[in-house]
């Protein structure tokens, strides 16, 4: 149950992440809600992880699937260009969560 959690709260941050933009520094009050409540919900949940799973694993996953769910949606809806080289470092951020998850003691609940 805790990696559900972390996972619905990896996805409510990209969904508050990829619409922040559109805020306008906080001047339009539909993605400016949408926004704070994602984040909202996002830091529930990742304190509720953190009972049964270690802080660095957490955060380990947290910001390297974030960082490449980000990094996709804004690639197929913010016309963000990805080249080779930021794919690259994408594969070696996801690897090095695949390497915790998989090989470390520390992921272990």
């Amino acid at each position: 149950m805790p990696w559900l959690l972390l996972l619905a709260a990896i996805v409510a941050e990209v969904v508050a992440t990829s619409l922040l933009k559109s805020t306008a520094g906080f001047t339009r009050l539909g993605p400016s809600v949408v926004v704070v409540l994602g984040y909202g919900v996002a830091f529930v949940l990742l304190s509720r992880c953190l009972t049964r799973i270690p802080v660095g694993v957490v955060y380990a996953v947290w910001s390297g699937l974030g960082v490449a769910l980000i990094t996709l949606v804004a690639w197929l809806f913010l016309e963000q260009p990805l080249d080779g080289p930021a794919l690259a470092g994408l594969a070696l951020i996801v690897g090095g969560v695949v390497v915790i998850n998989v090989f470390s003691k520390a992921a272990a609940e």
